[in-house]
C-alpha cells in the first residue's frame, strides 16, 4: 500500500512539474542568420555578420556569405546579436525540482563513496526549471551529483531533449569529491568543534586514499587481464567509473572554497596525478600562485555574495573573479549546485564581477568559451566558429544586461521553443489586470 502511494505521489508531481514545451526536432535546412552582430567571443565580434549552419553545425562565419547551399532559410536579425550559448558551469539542472519534496531530489545518494553514479541518468528533461533558464540564454548545463565523499560523475546537458540520452552532450564531464572541512565550523545551521572537524577530516581522507589505491589496483588488474588474455577481473562498476580520471581522460571536480581546503586539495591531486578542478573556490584567490603553477582551473559559485568572514570586505566575492585574472587562473563563473532554480541569473553573476573590474569580454567568456575549455567541451562549443554546434542565441543587446531579452536559442541547429512557465504567469497576470481595467 505504501509502495502505490509513493508511486502515485511521483507520478502526480511528475504531471504537474512537467514543461509543457516540445521538444525540437532536428534541423530539417540550412539557416542563415543575417545582418546582426556576430559575437564569437574567439575573435573580434563581426558587425552586420552572418552565421550560416547546417546539421547542426556552423558552416561559414563572416560579414558576408555567399554561394548558400539550396533550401537555406534567411533570417534578416536587424541589428540583433548573436552570441554562444551560455553554460551552467557547476548545477544539479535536471536533477532537482523543488528542494523541500524529497522525490523532486536525485542529485545525491547514500553513502559516502559513489563513484559509479551517473548524474545523466537520473536527468530530468521535462524540469520546469529548463525553460526558463533557457529563456535567458543559459541553453548548456554541468548537472553535478553533491553527495557523499565521491559524488559520482557529473554529465554536460543540453537543455532541450526528449530524454537524457539525447539531451547528453559530454558523460562523464568528471568525477566529483566534497573535500572535507579543515577546520572548526560555527554557521547558523551547523557547528562542528576543531577535534570533530579534526577526526572527520582524518577519516574521510583514509577512505578517500583507500578508494584510490583500491581502483589503482583494480586498473593494473584489468590492463594485466587485456594483455595476457587469459586472465579474467569480475568488473566492478564503481571502479570502472574512475578509470578515465586515472588515466587522466577527465578531471576530479574538487568542491572546495577555504583556503586549507584547496591547498589540501591540490596537494593530494598531485600526489595522485590525477587533473582536478576546483568548484566553489572562495578563497580561491588568496592561492593563484599555487593553482597557476599547476594549472588548476576553478569554478568559482557565488560571485553576488556576501562576506563569509566579518574581517573581510564587502566586495570580496565581488572582486575574486578579476584576482584570479590578473594572476592567470582560467576561471569559470557559476551560481553553483546549491539549487536549479537561480541559474537563470548567471549573466548577472559574471555581470557583477564585470562591474568590480573584470573586464567585460573576460566576463563574458566566463560563461561561455572558459567555462567549455574547463568541461572539456570547447571542440564544440563555448564561441561562434566554423565546425562547432550551432548552439547559440539571439539577442536585442548584452546578455550580460538585465534588460535585454533573448529572442530565439538554437540548440545543435535546432529551432527552440522558447516558451516557459515565467512568460505564461506573466500573461495571465497581464490580462488579469487589462480585465479589471487598472493601468500598467
Amino acid at each position: 500500500m505504501r509502495t502505490s502511494i509513493s508511486f502515485l505521489l511521483i507520478s502526480l508531481l511528475s504531471s504537474a512539474l512537467a514543461s509543457d514545451q516540445v521538444p525540437a526536432p532536428p534541423q530539417a535546412h540550412p539557416i542563415l542568420l543575417t545582418n546582426g552582430t556576430i559575437h564569437t567571443i574567439s575573435n573580434d565580434q563581426i558587425r552586420r555578420g552572418a552565421i550560416l549552419f547546417d546539421n547542426g553545425v556552423i558552416t561559414a562565419v563572416g560579414r558576408k556569405i555567399t554561394n548558400l547551399p539550396d533550401n537555406t532559410e534567411t533570417i534578416d536579425l536587424n541589428g540583433k546579436h548573436v552570441y554562444p550559448g551560455m553554460i551552467a558551469a557547476a548545477s544539479v539542472m535536471g536533477l532537482t525540482e523543488i528542494g523541500a519534496v524529497a522525490v523532486t531530489r536525485d542529485f545525491s545518494e547514500r553513502g559516502d563513496v559513489n563513484p559509479n553514479v551517473r548524474a545523466e541518468v537520473a536527468y530530468n528533461p521535462d524540469s520546469e526549471i529548463i525553460p526558463v533558464t533557457r529563456s535567458n540564454g543559459v541553453i548548456l548545463a554541468h548537472s553535478c551529483p553533491t553527495g557523499g565523499l565521491i559524488s559520482g560523475t557529473s554529465a554536460v546537458m543540453m537543455l532541450d531533449g526528449w530524454t537524457w540520452e539525447n539531451a547528453t552532450l559530454k558523460a562523464p564531464a568528471g568525477l566529483h569529491i566534497n573535500w572535507p572541512n579543515m577546520g572548526a565550523v560555527q554557521s547558523r545551521y551547523f557547528r562542528m568543534t576543531e577535534e570533530e572537524a579534526a577526526k572527520q577530516r582524518e577519516e574521510a581522507l583514509n577512505k578517500l586514499d583507500a578508494t584510490f589505491e583500491e581502483a589503482r589496483r583494480y586498473q593494473t588488474a584489468k590492463e594485466a587481464a587485456t594483455q595476457s588474455g587469459r586472465i579474467t577481473v569480475d568488473t566492478d562498476l564503481r571502479w570502472e567509473a574512475m578509470l578515465p580520471v586515472l588515466r587522466r581522460e577527465v578531471s576530479v571536480f574538487m568542491h572546495a572554497s577555504e583556503i586549507r581546503q584547496i591547498e589540501s586539495a591540490v596537494e593530494w591531486s598531485n600526489r595522485h596525478n590525477v587533473k582536478m578542478v576546483i568548484v566553489g573556490g572562495y578563497d580561491a584567490w588568496r592561492v593563484a600562485d599555487l593553482l597557476k603553477k599547476y594549472e588548476i582551473p576553478v569554478i568559482y559559485e557565488g560571485v553576488n555574495a556576501l562576506p563569509r568572514r566579518r574581517w573581510e570586505d564587502f566586495d570580496t566575492a565581488f572582486t575574486a573573479p578579476l584576482k584570479l585574472h590578473e594572476a592567470g587562473v582560467k576561471f569559470s563563473i557559476s551560481m553553483g549546485t546549491r539549487g536549479a532554480s537561480n541559474h537563470r541569473n548567471t549573466p548577472y553573476e559574471a555581470s557583477k564581477a564585470a562591474s568590480y573590474g573584470l573586464p567585460k569580454k573576460e566576463a563574458l567568456k566566463s560563461v561561455t568559451l572558459y567555462a567549455a575549455e574547463i568541461l572539456g567541451i570547447d571542440e564544440k562549443v563555448g564561441s561562434l566558429e566554423k565546425g562547432k554546434d550551432a548552439t547559440l542565441i539571439i539577442t536585442d543587446g548584452d546578455p550580460l544586461e538585465m534588460t535585454t531579452q533573448v529572442e530565439q536559442v538554437y540548440i545543435q541547429g535546432k529551432e527552440i521553443d522558447m516558451g516557459d512557465r515565467h512568460k505564461a504567469l506573466y500573461k495571465k497576470y497581464k490580462e488579469k489586470y487589462r480585465q479589471l481595467n487598472i493601468p500598467k
